[in-house]
């Protein structure tokens, strides 16, 4: 069977599961882009093979100071950390900066043979940045596309500051095809399909067509229900991305 890697070409593709041609399926097209637009946000929004890691550069403007916030770039739907770039201007006092003067003196001691003392400078001064070092707490509201750092702006940042934004952000079909191919993806999206298909048919229950067949919506839909819950169960035990970002 060929790859599906299109939008049609996955619509088509849950209906013939479904059993089209040799069975009608009752769900009108508007129903089918939503079912399948509902199908790719949860892909995107809890399967590891939804999102892919990016690091985003941001220059630092006056209204970001004004604001105190840092509009985000689409489609980011969270943010790590916020990683500040350090500048020979952020060494306040210049020469006489304390962690400047650390820094050269490990560069006038480095030598071939001192490797280790070089490892465990590093690791001490690591420890001590932490220690003293108050990183500002960072939120990102996915609604208003916005990266929120407590911290007092004015003194913290500068206009032409740069800073990297860790990010996950959703892979475009559009882009990567594959997605389209996904079973996890194909399995929901049917599901979805069908229940829509089940929950059309229970409005007609009781009716009885030529030949006396009965539609039974409801047996579809109490089949899609289950088929949803455990596929969705699958999605948090297998699948989903481990906790380590911020949302608003």
């Amino acid at each position: 069977m060929a790859a599906v890697t299109t939008r049609q070409g996955l619509i088509d593709y849950c209906l013939r599961r479904l059993g089209q041609p040799v069975v009608e399926i009752n769900i009108d097209e508007d129903q089918l882009e939503e079912r399948v637009d509902d199908a790719l946000e949860y892909f995107q929004e809890y399967h590891f093979d939804g999102v892919e890691k990016v690091f985003t550069k941001h220059v630092i403007t006056a209204d970001d100071i004004t604001n105190e916030y840092i509009t985000a770039a689409d489609p980011i739907i969270s943010v790590v950390r916020v990683l500040p770039i350090p500048s020979f201007d952020s060494f306040q006092g210049g020469f006489f900066n304390e962690e400047y003067q650390l820094r050269l003196n490990d560069l006038n001691t480095f030598s071939g043979s001192s490797l280790i003392q070089w490892e465990m400078t590093q690791q001490n001064f690591s420890l001590v940045e932490e220690l003293f070092s108050i990183a500002p707490t960072m939120m990102f509201n996915r609604k208003q596309n916005r990266v929120y750092l407590e911290t007092d702006w004015a003194t913290k940042f500068i206009v032409g500051n740069v800073i990297i934004i860790e990010a996950y952000q959703s892979l475009n079909p559009a882009t990567y095809a594959e997605v389209y191919n996904d079973m996890f993806l194909k399995k929901y999206a049917t599901a979805l399909i069908k229940r829509q298909w089940g929950e059309n048919l229970k409005k007609f229950a009781g009716v009885v067509l030529p030949g006396g067949i009965t539609l039974d919506g409801k047996t579809i839909y109490d089949e899609a229900v289950e088929e949803i819950n455990k596929i969705e169960e699958e999605m948090s035990l297998k699948y989903e991305l481990p906790v380590d970002g911020y949302i608003g």
